[in-house]
C-alpha cells in the first residue's frame, strides 16, 4: 500500500528535507506541497536539489488542499499548525513539525511561545526513554503527532539514560550546543546572514530565555526526573547543519567510570539510529550529515563529579524531518527504518 502526503511549508528548510527524504520511501508518495507567499510557485523554484519532485506546484496552505490525504505534515512556524490541524479528519496522520502540539502544560507554552495552547500530541522521539519502556510504544497506531525540536532532541537523547538509571542528579544540568543557524529556518535576519556567522560564534536566547527548555524538562521528567533543572545556552556557529550538544550533570557518589558507559550503552542497545561511541571516543557534526543517526560519547569527569555527554545530530534530518517519518512509520505500522539512512555525507 502506498500512503499519498501532502506537506504544508514545503518551500523552507524543514519542508525541503521532509521532501528530500520522502521522495526515496518505498511507502509515500508526495502529491501536495503548501506554502504561504511562495503559493504558485513551482516547487523546484526553492528547492532546486529535489529534481524528482520538479512536477509539483506550491498552492496555499489551507485545509482544503491537504485534506483527502493519508498522510499530512506540517512545516510551520509556531503559531501556525494549530488551526490547521484541526480542521484535519481525525483518521489523516498529522504530524506537526512546529512547536504548537509539543508541549504537554499550558503555563509553559504561555511562558515561552504565548498565544493559543493547542494541547499535545505524542511526542515524535521514539528513542527516548521513559519511566517503563520507550516512547514508541506510545506512537503505535496514533493519529497526531508531535515531531521534537532539535535541541531539544538531542539534550533529551542526551541525558535520560542518566536520567533513568539513576546515577545523575536532575538538578544543576547545563547544556552548551553548537548549531547550524538551519535550525532558525529561512528568516531574512541580520544574525543569519553569512557576513554575520562565518568566522564568529553567537550565543543567543541565554539566561533560560530558549525555547526548547521546557520541551527538555519535560522529556527529562518522562525518564523518571521529578523537577529537573537546566542551563541551557545555544550558540550558531558557521556550519550550515548540525547540533553539536555537550551535555554535563552532577554524578551521584560512588559511581564510575564504566558504570556511567553501561548506563547509556544499555539504553540504547539495539537502536538503528542512535549508537553510543566507545569510551574516549566523542563524535563530530561531520559524522551525521544527510543522516538519522544519533552519536553519543559519553565520558565520567571525576574531579568534577560530572557526567559529561558529547552529542551530534543532523538538526534538520534527525532533528526534525528524520524524527518526524520515523514516528510516521510506527504510527502506520510500517518497517521503522524505511526510506531512512543511517549512513551520512563526506567530506
Amino acid at each position: 500500500m502506498t500512503f499519498s502526503v501532502a506537506v504544508a511549508g514545503a518551500s523552507g528548510y524543514a519542508g525541503g528535507e521532509l521532501l528530500r527524504i520522502l521522495a526515496d520511501h518505498p511507502d509515500f508518495e508526495v502529491r501536495t506541497v503548501t506554502a504561504h507567499q511562495n503559493a504558485g510557485h513551482p516547487l523546484i523554484a526553492h528547492q532546486p536539489h529535489l529534481r524528482s519532485l520538479a512536477h509539483l506546484t506550491l498552492v496555499e496552505s489551507t485545509p482544503e488542499n491537504l485534506a483527502g490525504h493519508d498522510v499530512v505534515f506540517l512545516a510551520l512556524p509556531h503559531g501556525a499548525s494549530g488551526a490547521i490541524a484541526a480542521t484535519l479528519p481525525e483518521d489523516t496522520l498529522v504530524v506537526d513539525c512546529g512547536a504548537d502540539h509539543r508541549l504537554e502544560d499550558p503555563a509553559d507554552w504561555a511562558a515561552f511561545y504565548g498565544g493559543e495552547h493547542h494541547g499535545s500530541w505524542a511526542y515524535g522521539v521514539p528513542e527516548l526513554l521513559t519511566a517503563s519502556g520507550k516512547q514508541r510504544e506510545r506512537l503505535a497506531g496514533v493519529r497526531r503527532i508531535a515531531a521534537p525540536g532539535c535541541n531539544a532532541s538531542a539534550v533529551s537523547l542526551a541525558l535520560a539514560p542518566g536520567i533513568r538509571a539513576g546515577i545523575v542528579e536532575e538538578q544543576d544540568i547545563v547544556a552548551v550546543l553548537a548549531v547550524g543557524p538551519s535550525g532558525a529556518g529561512k528568516s531574512l535576519k541580520t544574525m543569519y546572514l553569512a557576513s554575520e556567522i562565518l568566522g564568529s560564534a553567537n550565543p543567543y536566547a541565554v539566561g533560560g530565555t530558549h525555547r526548547h527548555i521546557p520541551e527538555i524538562q519535560q522529556n527529562l521528567r518522562a525518564a523518571g526526573a521529578s523537577a529537573p533543572t537546566l542551563s541551557f545556552t545555544p550558540v550558531l556557529v558557521p556550519m550550515s547543519r548540525g547540533i553539536l550538544a555537550t551535555s554535563t550533570a552532577r554524578v551521584k557518589p560512588g559511581v564510575t567510570a564504566a558504570q556511567v558507559q553501561a548506563a547509556w550503552e544499555d539504553a540504547y542497545a539495539g537502536e538503528p539510529f542512535v549508537q553510543v561511541l566507545p569510551a574516549g571516543v566523542v563524535p563530530r557534526t561531520a559524522d551525521v550529515l544527510g543522516a538519522n543517526t544519533v552519536l553519543i560519547g559519553v565520558a565520567l569527569d571525576e574531579a568534577a563529579g560530572r557526567v559529561v555527554t558529547v552529542l551530534a545530530i543532523d538538526n534538520l534530518y534527525k532533528g526534525t524531518a528524520g524524527a518526524a517519518i520515523q514516528s510516521a512509520n510506527i504510527a502506520l505500522g510500517l518497517n521503522e527504518t524505511a526510506g531512512l539512512s543511517v549512513n551520512g555525507v563526506a567530506p
